[in-house]
């Protein structure tokens, strides 16, 4: 596994990550992937410290991802950087970044966690206007991070162009921003350029854009548990297509398609960590042995763009 420094922080994460949205089971108002198992999530995660996975990103209203997390490391602290979430109250919102709610919002996760501390205190989706009405909530930030309690604080962001917003007037040290072979927004909307100029680190979600790259899905009707399935049957079967597409850029088969969306995001060294959701040991071990195959050529990233450039993988619905 190798590691990357989070933008200009202290921190350095492993640069295969792990989303833990999934495993934090279905949740009120939203839907992840279903009911899962938790004693398979478990062991998902103790795989995952095994293979060199240290960065997990979490929040507050992912389930029980937390106490997973807590009960998964438990002893292990000082080996993992937890990267966790507030703003967002329910999925479908409200939204609340008053320095009170903030304040107990990390307070909860920092009981979740059984921890003093979180490496990462992100702003979860919350939109640029209500960020820009309430500059206290920015100030309870770095009051948070002078007190211990947080080493640094971000923005996940519900699009790329706020996460280029997000960097230049907020001055956030981290953005978490959606990319993939399907979704190069962040790529050519800036936001590694900007990233890079302000020295703020970059974390890649959605990197199998919905299990889609993977080329493990071969079906696209869904559980209602499932939140794919509130997807129009048109963008599914677009997406199902996509992983195959995308082959053109491996003919030699040095990857699997989860491997190939893996290279592909972490090919571009403004990216601190990408982090994928992953359900099982088993994606762990395919995932997590991505970062020591070989990275991928320029030509293997032209034609992925090309590909890109050529169809249209997001039709609506």
């Amino acid at each position: 596994m190798k590691y990357r420094k989070l933008g200009s922080t202290e921190i350095s994460v492993s640069e295969i990550g792990f989303g833990t949205w999934g495993i934090g089971g279905a949740t009120e108002g939203a839907t992840s992937y279903g009911k899962t198992d938790d004693a398979e999530s478990l062991r998902a995660l103790a795989m995952a410290l095994e293979k060199g996975i240290t960065f997990y990103d979490t929040a507050g209203i992912y389930g029980h991802a937390e106490e997973l997390l807590e009960k998964a490391f438990r002893g292990k602290r000082d080996k993992i950087v937890i990267a966790t979430k507030v703003g967002l109250v329910t999925h479908n919102g409200p939204y609340d970044i008053s320095p009170s709610y903030i304040r107990a919002r990390l307070e909860e996760s920092l009981k979740n966690l059984k921890t003093d501390y979180v490496d990462v205190f992100q702003l979860h989706s919350v939109p640029l206007e209500l960020a820009r009405a309430t500059p206290a909530c920015f100030e309870t930030l770095k009051d948070l991070k002078k007190e211990g309690k947080i080493r640094s604080f971000g923005y996940s962001t519900a699009n790329p162009a706020d996460a280029l917003l997000a960097i230049r007037e907020f001055g956030a040290e981290t953005v978490q921003v959606n990319f993939n072979m399907t979704d190069q927004r962040a790529l050519s909307e800036g936001i590694f350029d900007a990233a890079r100029e302000h020295g703020a680190g970059v974390i890649t979600r959605t990197p199998f854009c919905y299990g889609f790259l993977t080329g493990a899905v071969t079906e696209t009707k869904f559980l209602d548990s499932d939140h794919r399935s509130k997807r129009s049957p048109e963008q599914l079967a677009r997406w199902k297509e996509a992983s195959e597409i995308f082959s053109a850029a491996d003919p030699e088969k040095c990857y699997t398609s989860a491997q190939l969306a893996l290279k592909f995001c972490i090919a571009f060294p403004e990216v601190s960590a990408v982090i994928p959701g992953m359900l099982t040991a088993k994606e762990v071990l395919e995932n997590a042995a991505s970062s020591d195959l070989s990275p991928l050529t320029n030509k293997q990233l032209e034609i992925i763009g090309k590909v890109n450039r050529e169809n249209k993988f997001f039709i609506g619905g």
